[in-house]
Formats: structure tokens, sequence, C-alpha cells
């Protein structure tokens, strides 16, 4: 069977300008910016066989990405929508929820509760489970578990 030969790719100059942005940018998140680092490869007429190895990525995958931004431009270089299962939340509750996190102590009268603080509770102001029981075995002589610490 022949090999289908790669889809060409004319960028526009906002297009270019976009995916430059997104192929360097340092907030960009890792696979939009490897989508993205591919496309200017692939307008430069290269093959998804080349274009595999200088990215990183595998020969399916860029075929996969190359093919959908030949059809869609820029839009289906992010994430599609994933299926699963609704919200259980809607967004005015989240904000309800979240929104005594985001004032200040003094703001709602409680407060604050820090290690120190006398209501709060600190594992290292607890002693180690079983600390008491095997220091009274080894003042009395007893049995102490070995490599046990004291």
């Amino acid at each position: 069977m022949p090999a289908v030969p790669a889809r060409l790719i004319a960028l526009t100059a906002s297009e270019r300008e976009r995916l430059k942005k997104m192929a360097y940018g340092h907030k960009t998140e890792y696979r939009l910016r490897a989508r993205a680092q591919l496309v200017p490869h692939a307008v430069r007429g290269r093959s998804d066989a080349r274009i595999a190895p200088e990215t990183g990525l595998h020969l399916d995958t860029v075929r996969r990405w190359r093919g959908r931004f030949v059809e869609q431009r820029l839009a289906v270089l992010a994430d599609r929508r994933r299926s699963g299962c609704p919200p259980a939340f809607t967004a005015l509750q989240m904000a309800e929820v979240k929104a005594p996190a985001c004032r200040l102590p003094a703001e709602t009268g409680t407060p604050p509760i820090t290690g120190n603080h006398p209501g709060s509770a600190s594992p290292h102001d607890q002693p180690r489970k079983g600390f008491r029981s095997r220091l009274l075995r080894a003042r009395a002589g007893g049995p102490v578990r070995s490599g046990a610490c004291l």
C-alpha cells in the first residue's frame, strides 16, 4: 500500500504569531506547547516521520495533530471536552464555598488558627503511640521490642 502524503499547511500572519506564542510561551501547558511546536515543522514541508524525532512525539501523535490542525486550525490544539460525570456543584455554589477562604480572619470575626493556638492540636505536641508503655517497661526491666526508640 503506498504511503499517504502529508497534508500541506499554510499559515496566516496572525496564526503564525499565535503559534509562536503557544510554542515558546513560558506559561503554556506542556501538551499545548508540544502540539504548537509540530505545526511550524509541517509548514516547512517536513514529513511526519521527520517531525516525530525532532519534537520527541510519537509518529502517530504527529499524524493525528497535523491532520486535526489542517481540518480545524488553531482551535483544535486545545484539549477537547472530556466525557464523564457532570459537575456535582454549580459555579455559584463553588464560589460561595470558596469566598470565606478569601477573606481575612479579622473580617469574618474568627480567630486565626496557628500551630501555637490553644485550640489547635499539632501532631508534634502528641507523644508517639506506645512510647509511654515502652518507657515504663524499660524502667521496670521488662522486655522492650528491639529497634524501638525510647
